[in-house]
C-alpha cells in the first residue's frame, strides 16, 4: 500500500485544517491508519487512529478534543480534521498503517506517508 498524506499549510491560531491520507495499491478499510507529527530535533508523536472497525484511539492528550479521524471508503482515504490549532501544532504530519487494530507503537506501523507541512502562525 501507498500512502499520500496531503492538506497542510499555513492557517491561523484557532483556524482549522483538514489533512487527507489516500491510499493506493490496496484497501484501506483493512487497515488501521494513524496520523503522527514530528517537530525538527524532537521525536515524532503519535496523536491518534482510527481502526479497520472505526474505532478511535487517542495517543495525544494535546489534541483530544480538537482533533477527529474519519475515513471516506468512497475515496480510500482518511483524513485528520484539526481544529482549534495552535501555534505547538506546527509540525509536519504523517500518515501509517497497520493490520486492522490500532497501536501506539509507531514501530508496528508498517507504511508511511512522505508528510505534509502544518504552521499555524499569525
Amino acid at each position: 500500500v501507498q500512502l499520500q498524506a496531503s492538506g497542510g499549510g499555513l492557517v491561523q491560531p484557532g483556524g482549522s485544517l483538514r489533512l487527507s491520507c489516500v491510499g493506493s495499491g490496496s484497501n484501506l478499510d483493512s487497515y488501521a491508519i494513524g496520523w503522527f507529527r514530528q517537530v525538527p530535533g524532537k521525536e515524532r508523536e503519535g496523536l491518534l487512529c482510527i481502526s479497520s472497525g472505526h474505532d478511535t484511539s487517542y495517543y495525544s492528550h494535546s489534541v483530544q478534543g480538537r482533533f477527529t479521524i474519519f475515513r471516506d471508503s468512497r475515496m480510500n482515504s482518511v483524513h485528520l480534521r484539526m481544529n482549534s490549532l495552535k501555534p505547538e501544532d506546527t509540525a509536519v504530519y504523517y500518515c501509517a498503517t497497520r493490520m486492522f487494530t490500532c497501536s501506539g507503537d509507531q514501530e508496528t506501523y508498517h507504511y508511511w506517508g512522505q508528510g505534509t507541512q502544518v504552521t499555524v502562525s499569525s
